[in-house]
Parts: C-alpha cells; sequence; structure tokens
C-alpha cells in the first residue's frame, strides 16, 4: 500500500512539473498576469544588458528599427557559422533600418567575447547575456537561437538552432517591411 501511494505521489509531482514545463514554454501568463516569456505576435521583453565596451543597452531604445536579437556562444559552431551572414546582412541593410544585436550566453570572462568579435569583424553590438533575459526569451536551450522583432518591438518569429542564410534573410526583410505605428 504504502509503495502504491509514493508511486501516485511521484506520477503527481512528474504531471505538475510537466504542466508547468508546458505553460512556461507556450508562453502563458503566470498568476500575477506577467508574460512568462516572449511570444510570436507578442511585446518583446524589455532588458538592459552590458556591451562589449561597457555601455549600457537598453533593447526598447530600438524601437523604430528591425531587431534581429540573436542568442549564441563563441563555442557554438553553428554560431560561428551564421555570425559572417549576420555581419554580412548588417551591412547590407543597416541603412534600411536593421539592426542585429547579439546576445553572447558564454559563461567565461567577457574579454575572451571582446577578442572574438574582433577576429570576426562583428560590426553589430554584443551583449553580455544574463540568465534573468534568457528566461525573458523562454529560456534559451539551443544556441543558436533568433528573435526577429519587428519596428514597433513585436516579436515576429523564434528560430532554434542554424537555419539556411536564406531563410535568416527571409526574416530580416520581413521584419524591415513592418511600418512603425505612430506613438499615441
Amino acid at each position: 500500500m504504502k509503495r502504491k501511494i509514493v508511486v501516485f505521489a511521484l506520477m503527481v509531482v512528474v504531471v505538475a512539473g510537466l504542466l508547468l514545463l508546458a505553460r512556461f514554454q507556450l508562453g502563458l501568463r503566470d498568476g500575477r498576469g506577467a508574460a512568462a516569456v516572449a511570444a510570436k505576435g507578442h511585446d518583446a521583453p524589455d532588458f538592459v544588458l552590458t556591451d562589449l565596451q561597457g555601455q549600457t543597452v537598453k533593447l526598447s531604445d530600438l524601437r523604430g528599427k528591425a531587431v534581429v536579437l540573436n542568442f549564441w556562444a563563441t563555442w557554438c559552431p553553428p554560431c560561428k557559422q551564421e555570425i559572417p551572414w549576420l555581419v554580412e546582412l548588417q551591412k547590407r541593410y543597416g541603412g534600411q533600418g536593421l539592426q542585429i544585436v547579439g546576445v553572447s550566453m558564454d559563461d567565461g570572462d567577457p574579454k575572451d567575447v571582446v577578442k572574438f568579435a574582433a577576429e570576426n569583424s562583428i560590426n553589430y553590438p554584443v551583449l553580455i547575456g544574463e540568465e534573468k533575459v534568457a528566461e525573458q526569451y523562454g529560456g534559451i536551450d539551443y544556441l543558436p537561437t533568433t528573435f526577429y522583432i519587428d519596428r514597433n518591438g513585436v516579436v515576429l518569429d523564434r528560430v532554434f538552432g542554424q537555419p539556411e542564410r536564406e531563410e535568416i534573410e527571409q526574416n530580416v526583410k520581413r521584419a524591415i517591411a513592418t511600418t512603425r505605428k505612430p506613438l499615441s
């Protein structure tokens, strides 16, 4: 009898955990009404992070620009492969209102990220990521993870892993094509 009770209790804990995980992954609201994660069609959560030069960067200061928010790490092979594409896209579309923002999820010394950025001629802001921001964006379980945010700060798409270069460019064009809503 005791064994059945223990098994039943364990099953209840597992099911409750899975339900909480599902709520988190789906971006459902918690009991306080706060959005759990960045969700497609919703405002991108604002944050303040430090860039490689020690300056603070606030996502909401980029309103009016199409933003590619790319979570990556120096040790991630797919991240390394897509960085030259992002550099090239920033050059090509920056004048049209594109701002790529890299968020380094490296655990090591930020000096290693600075060195990596210089060696790879990264021409867009690279921010030092924090777990709190990763949680706002649904938890960053895969690298790279990229969010395409329109000029109004709305998440258009979230992509896990490395897509083809053409898919990245299509998402960039879609984000740039949005018109900014006037502030009221």
